[in-house]
């Protein structure tokens, strides 16, 4: 059996619990052919890239999946003839990772975050535009 990770969308007007429901069923699907399910994150409700579908949000799920390939293309065509499914991706992994993913790691606040308040090295100091003094006195001298 392979180890894959897939990520799945799901529109914006269904419900979280009709989410699950939508789990269960793609899951029972994977474990009725002797696979399991090693790990299963709800991201929530996020803002999209881009409109699918004339949808702005989705619900994201991410699952680890161990099964064979046969399976893994059934489990993908379920997933596509299902409406409420916006988009889904499935890649073959080495391992699962043990600990939660990146998305559901928790960021720092605005104001824990480190600030520096030196100036980035990466640019010059501010420097103030050198005036041109023959045209100053040229715009003078026209005026008067």
């Amino acid at each position: 059996m392979r180890l894959y990770e897939c990520v799945i969308i799901a529109r914006q007007d269904v419900s979280s619990g009709h989410v699950e429901e939508l789990l269960n069923e793609f899951c029972a699907i994977i474990e009725n052919d002797g696979g399991s399910i090693q790990k299963r994150e709800y991201w929530g409700l996020r803002s999209l890239a881009y409109r699918i579908k004339k949808n702005r949000k989705g619900h994201y799920v991410l699952l680890n999946i161990e099964t064979e390939p046969a399976t893994l293309a059934e489990f993908e065509r379920i997933m596509g003839l299902n409406e409420d499914i916006l988009r889904f991706m499935t890649i073959s992994i080495e391992a699962v990772d043990e600990g939660p993913s990146v998305m559901m790691q928790v960021k720092p606040e605005r104001s824990e975050r480190p600030r520096s308040d030196s100036p980035r090295p990466d640019r010059g100091e501010r420097r103030e535009p050198a005036q041109n003094t023959e045209t100053a006195n040229v715009s003078v001298a026209e005026g008067a």
